[in-house]
């Protein structure tokens, strides 16, 4: 994750703990965060920077000057964190548009905003607001994302209603995730669409018959295999076989189900939907997964 404790940041830098810490305190740099067990966490490219400065400068306060007017370094997940943790927009704003300017979108997604969300405490007001604000800048980036250049479509059943609140732990990010990859999808020229698990199944029918998926992903550890089992069955009553997909853990692994799992990233996922969707559908037409997990 590119991050040390107090120890190794000073040793980096040259000084004592202690001095780190004086740092902090005077200057207000280095920005660390805490753990759960109260231990301060730097991210090693703003240590980096610095010691670059202080390289340049030998004094702290000129150092820190120069890395405020530079900015804080590369755009980082731990950067991302600190303006969610301040509840500062603009801020997450700043931090993903460097990142935009450095990485892929899909990149930006995955390795800065998903993880900085991921290192909040789950029942935190500041994970309530990362999650929040995830859930926007992913939407306005689906609104401006190309339109579908393909005939095959996903659809994307995900646990439980977005932002609504679960008792399932990482429901939040399950949720983000789904999202990411419903967009991540959509730019590859796939058609897609992503409802809740929870409807009931006769309210399905008509988006079924509207997107026509070829396959169909169950997203999000909070489905209730009940529920899941009743919207496949649908789904295969008004499509036909199509192919169905886990992702991040819907389908509990007891070893019986031999529905294929797209692991816990939006990229693999990605990856491999592109693969059997786009480049592999015709070798696997006789062969397609059975869902003996799931009841009928």
């Amino acid at each position: 994750m590119g991050q040390i404790r107090t120890n190794a940041a000073a040793a980096l830098l040259g000084v004592a703990p202690n001095t780190l810490r004086s740092w902090e305190q005077r200057f207000g740099h280095p920005t660390p965060r805490r753990t759960e067990g109260g231990h301060r966490i730097f991210e090693l490219s703003e240590i980096e920077a610095l010691r670059h400065a202080l390289f340049e400068t030998g004094d702290v306060a000129a150092a820190i000057a120069i890395v405020a007017e530079r900015g804080e370094g590369p755009a980082t997940p731990g950067r991302l964190s600190i303006a969610f943790s301040d509840f500062d927009e603009q801020k997450a704003d700043h931090v993903l548009e460097q990142s935009l300017s450095m990485r892929s979108l899909e990149r930006t997604i995955e390795h800065v905003l998903l993880d900085a969300v991921q290192r909040l405490d789950e029942r935190s007001a500041e994970r309530c607001f990362a999650s929040r604000y995830a859930t926007g800048w992913l939407a306005a980036a689906k609104r401006v994302a190309p339109p579908a250049s393909r005939p095959e479509g996903v659809m994307i059943f995900e646990a439980g209603e977005r932002g609504a609140g679960s008792a399932s732990e990482g429901a939040d990010l399950d949720a983000l995730h789904a999202q990411a990859l419903e967009l991540m999808l959509r730019r590859i020229g796939l058609r897609t669409l992503s409802l809740t698990s929870t409807l009931p199944q006769e309210r399905v029918g008509n988006a079924l018959r509207a997107l026509r998926p070829s396959a169909l992903v169950l997203a999000g550890s909070g489905c209730e295999m009940t529920s899941l089992g009743k919207l496949v069955h649908v789904a295969r009553q008004v499509c036909g076989e199509l192919t169905i997909y886990d992702f991040r853990g819907a389908v509990p692994d007891s070893g019986g189900s031999t529905v294929p799992r797209l692991g816990q990233s939006p990229i693999e996922a990605v990856a491999e939907l592109r693969q059997q969707l786009l480049e592999g559908s015709s070798q696997r037409k006789e062969r397609l997964p059975v869902l003996t997990a799931l009841p009928a």
